[in-house]
C-alpha cells in the first residue's frame, strides 16, 4: 500500500480531451474522487459522498509515488511563486480553512483543541489569520505541543491519555 494524500507535481502527460492541462504545468490535486450522483455530492458535499475513492485509503493507493493518475478536473495549476512543497499543503490548508469557516472563528473567538497532529497545526495558522485571539492546545506529547507553541497558541496544556485529568487540566486554564 502507498501512503500519502497531500500531493502536488507536475504534469507529464494528458490526453487528447483534456484542455485545461498542459504537460510541464505545476499542479496541486483533490485526493478524493467522489461519485457526484449521490444527495451530499449534488448538495455540494463531495467530502461526504460514500462512494469516495480517496488516495491513501484501502483500495485506492496514496500519492507518495512518482507518478499519479488522476482525473483532470480534480487538478489545480499553481501560480509561479508556489513551490510544490506549498502545494501539497493545499489539502491541509483547505480543511483548516473549512473548519475555521464552519465554526465562525473570528476576533470573539477563543479556540480549545484536543489533539495536535499535522491538521491541527494547520488549522492553527489559519484560526490566527481568521483574528482568534487565544488559542489552546490540549496534547499528550511534548514534541506536538511544542510545534503548536512555535506557531502561536497561546497555552499548551500536556495530558495524560485519562480524561478524568483532561477535563482537570481544561478547567484550570
Amino acid at each position: 500500500m502507498v501512503i500519502g494524500h497531500e500531493c502536488a507535481g507536475i504534469i507529464k502527460e494528458v490526453c487528447s480531451e483534456v484542455k485545461t492541462l498542459v504537460p510541464g504545468d505545476h499542479v496541486a490535486l483533490e485526493p478524493a474522487i467522489s461519485c457526484w450522483r449521490c444527495d451530499p455530492c449534488k448538495e455540494g458535499q463531495y467530502n461526504l459522498c460514500p462512494e469516495m475513492k480517496f488516495f491513501a485509503t484501502p483500495p485506492v493507493h496514496g500519492s507518495l509515488t512518482n507518478q499519479v493518475v488522476h482525473p483532470a478536473y480534480l487538478y489545480f495549476n499553481l501560480p509561479d511563486n508556489i513551490s510544490l512543497e506549498e502545494g501539497a499543503m493545499c489539502e491541509p490548508l483547505s480543511v483548516g480553512v473549512h473548519a475555521c469557516r464552519c465554526a465562525n472563528v473570528g476576533p470573539e473567538t477563543n479556540i480549545l483543541v484536543l489533539g495536535a497532529g499535522p491538521i491541527w497545526l494547520v488549522t492553527l495558522l489559519v484560526a490566527r489569520a481568521f483574528g482568534a485571539p487565544r488559542i489552546v492546545t490540549v496534547d499528550v506529547d511534548d514534541y506536538h505541543l511544542s510545534l503548536t507553541k512555535k506557531l502561536g497558541a497561546d497555552d499548551i496544556v500536556k495530558v495524560s491519555t485519562n480524561i478524568q485529568d483532561v477535563a482537570t487540566n481544561i478547567e484550570n486554564i
